[in-house]
């Protein structure tokens, strides 16, 4: 049975979100100032999500959710104020005499406008918590033989913050336990900011399971909250090894596997500088990057297997509608699944948890089985 306190959070940011649009509803009837402060809420919500920012502002749920509902409503504000120009649009001209069609019309309107609550409460209460199990096939030409098979199983950003639970990771670890993996790995993003609980992370992920172990690759939200090398040396005391510029050689049968990890990539520096030199010449080369940005660096390097996450597959897309209808585009054109360029393979994960603002919407949240499998 669900506990409504697990919901609290939830509530409390969606109230937040509610009671200030009501008033926003009453503060700006004019269309000019709504549509200037629809503006300026998107860009101040999207001022709040630069790290820069956030780490100056005090850590903690309730703060952590404020935050969340100001995003929200700034993004609430404008979808409303859209919705509102479509609506007019919809009812221009000579307005229909035949009360049955005016009800229709009029109904209509009413949808179009209510649309973005509806959509911001399905993002957050329901594809948010929505994890799915995600299995690929990676297809290589010449795979030895005894890598035919190999299943390793991918969890990323995770985000352990208020906006993510002990028991949502423990579902997630339970999620890769089941593939039965040969080899674990977590490529990055453990939490979101300093003060976000870190520790019980590495704790919830040492009840991974695989035969060759648990590995992994830190992201960018480890650098803002500067603990790289804590999280490395608590992982290490849990039976975990993050990867840090560093390689180890794993053996299947007769077949070797070179698993190597890098740091988050900062973007349009030069990539993967010195990690050539992780290789081993007749191995099957294997990296961890939290940054998928990287890919065409790796393929140049000829790694023939990268796994990364990092793009939230955009967290909050509309790709069914056009696949270039997504932020996490203006970044890297590496966004979610299986890309192959010169023999080479990434696969991108959407990752489990969320940053900024505690919803997705065409991006559920996921645990990866990547497969090697020979042509």
């Amino acid at each position: 049975m669900l506990s409504l306190s697990r919901f609290l959070p939830e509530l409390f940011g969606i109230f937040l979100v509610l009671a200030c649009h009501r008033a926003w509803l009453a503060w700006f009837p004019s269309w000019r100032r709504w549509i200037l402060a629809s503006a300026a809420l998107g860009v101040g919500g999207l001022l709040l999500n630069l790290p820069l920012v956030w780490s100056l502002l005090p850590p903690g749920p309730v703060f952590t959710w404020t935050r969340g509902a100001v995003i929200l409503w700034g993004i609430l504000a404008c979808g409303t104020t859209g919705a509102m120009v479509l609506s007019r649009w919809m009812g221009r001209g000579e307005q229909p005499t035949d009360p049955g069609r005016r009800g229709v019309l009029q109904t209509a309107q009413s949808a179009v406008v209510a649309a973005p609550a509806l959509a911001l409460g399905y993002g957050t209460f329901v594809e948010r918590r929505w994890l799915k199990q995600v299995e690929v096939n990676v297809r290589v030409p010449g795979l030895p033989k005894d890598l035919d098979g190999v299943r390793i199983a991918q969890l990323s950003d995770i985000h352990m913050s208020s906006f993510l639970s002990p028991d949502e990771l423990a579902a997630a670890v339970d999620m890769a336990n089941e593939f039965r993996p040969h080899l674990s790995v977590v490529t990055g993003d453990l939490i979101t900011r300093d003060g976000d609980p870190l520790d019980s992370c590495l704790v919830g992920l040492k009840r991974l399971k695989s035969d060759a172990g648990v590995y992994g690759c830190l992201g960018n939200h480890e650098i803002y909250a500067n603990c790289e090398a804590y999280a490395a040396e608590q992982a290490a005391r849990l039976g975990m090894r993050f990867l840090r510029g560093e390689a180890e050689t794993l053996r299947f049968g007769q077949a070797r596997l070179r698993l190597a990890g890098v740091d988050y990539q900062k973007m349009h520096g030069p990539y993967l500088v010195g990690a050539k030199a992780l290789q081993e010449p007749g191995a099957f080369q294997v990296l961890l990057s939290h940054n998928p940005d990287v890919f065409e660096t790796a393929a140049a390097q000829r790694w023939d297997l990268t796994l990364a996450g990092h793009t939230h597959g955009g967290q909050v897309t509309v790709e069914y509608l056009n696949q270039h209808l997504n932020l996490a585009r203006f970044f890297t054109p590496y966004v979610y699944g299986h890309y192959e360029k010169e023999k080479s393979h990434i696969y991108v994960t959407r990752g489990i948890g969320t940053v900024g603002v505690p919803m997705r919407i065409g991006a559920a949240p996921e645990v990866a089985l990547v497969r090697l499998c020979a042509t």
